[in-house]
């Protein structure tokens, strides 16, 4: 369908818990659609419908299985159970980005297993157990919906970092975005 504009923190949109979706129609499957052609584009391994500024409870992910086969789908209304997670320091391999908050990478520790239970684009209903960066992919795209970003999650240091990062970009105010395939975010 479409490539859209991903917004940046501190669009509304992003801050707000986003609302259930009630119709699996047209409408539904042309937004997913255009929500793997932005990801696609980005490029990304998930996507959330508030990052293109549609506050529905809808994401897309694109990650291949441990046995290198795609896994690719599309996820409505879903729920999240979260595994207790180990305590621990954020390692370099807990490093996490986001395509709302671009270029930007800071460790963040989540659980390292989920249980995801949703609908596909045509209202059926499924369920997806997941560990290591598949929970990792799924957890931040489930946050997206209820309104957190990743960088809400980080730890003093790591928050004073991204703070300063989203000061330097001139980000954390509403009207920011940019077109994948065609801006260059980071630069």
């Amino acid at each position: 369908m479409a490539i859209r504009p991903i917004v940046i923190r501190g669009e509304a949109v992003l801050h707000e818990p986003a609302a259930a979706v009630t119709a699996f129609d047209a409408e539904l499957q042309n937004l997913i659609q255009d929500l793997f052609d932005t990801m696609d584009a980005a490029p990304g391994v998930g996507l959330a419908a508030p990052q293109i500024g549609v506050g529905l409870r809808v994401f897309v992910f694109d990650y291949p299985h441990y046995d290198g086969t795609p896994r690719r789908g599309a996820v409505v209304n879903p729920e999240l159970f979260i595994s207790p997670g180990e305590v621990r320091d954020a390692t370099e391999g807990d490093d996490e980005g986001c395509l709302s908050f671009p270029g930007e990478r800071f460790a963040l520790v989540r659980s390292q297993r989920v249980l995801l239970r949703a609908f596909d684009e045509s209202g059926t209903a499924f369920s997806l157990e997941c560990e290591g960066w598949f929970a990792r992919i799924l957890q931040h795209e489930f946050d997206h919906l209820n309104g957190v970003m990743f960088i809400d999650r980080l730890d003093p240091l790591e928050g004073h970092l991204a703070a300063k990062a989203q000061k330097k970009r001139g980000w954390g105010v509403p009207g920011k975005s940019w077109m994948p395939g065609v801006d260059h975010p980071e630069d």
